[in-house]
């Protein structure tokens, strides 16, 4: 697990780097720190949640899903994502709750790529794409 992290930390500052190097990118297509933001989804039966992620200037992430809720942390450099998620609180909740929890985390550590078009934000791994709306009133 730590060789991984390490092996994705080394991606990432080459990709920044990378990044850096080609110039600013134009402001909506800049990826969201500073924003919170909401999954594109219905709510769950019973529940009153829809996860979302408040994004920190540096990348750090608050969760708050359908039932757990953690940190994380994503780099990005370019159009190309990297999320290590951090310690999750479990809470009581239904088995089906946790299980989708336990998926959307995988999908989001499985992301590559992401896609921004106005207030619409597209992270893509290489089985799931994950879409979510920023928070802007």
């Amino acid at each position: 697990m730590v060789s991984r992290i390490c092996k994705r930390t080394a991606v990432v500052f080459a990709l920044l780097a990378t990044a850096v190097a080609a110039g600013p990118a134009r402001a909506d297509e800049e990826f969201p720190f500073g924003f919170e933001m909401t999954l594109d989804a219905a709510r769950m039966p019973g529940s009153k949640r829809i996860p979302s992620l408040d994004i920190g200037d540096n990348g750090e992430v608050v969760l708050e899903l359908w039932c757990k809720g953690g940190k994380g942390q994503f780099s990005v450099a370019g159009n190309t994502i990297i999320f290590v998620p951090g310690a999750m609180e479990t809470r009581n909740c239904p088995p089906e709750r946790v299980q989708a929890d336990d998926e959307l985390l995988a999908a989001l550590a499985d992301v590559a790529t992401w896609r921004r078009q106005g207030d619409s934000i597209t992270l893509t791994g290489s089985t799931k794409t994950l879409r979510f709306r920023l928070n802007t009133n």
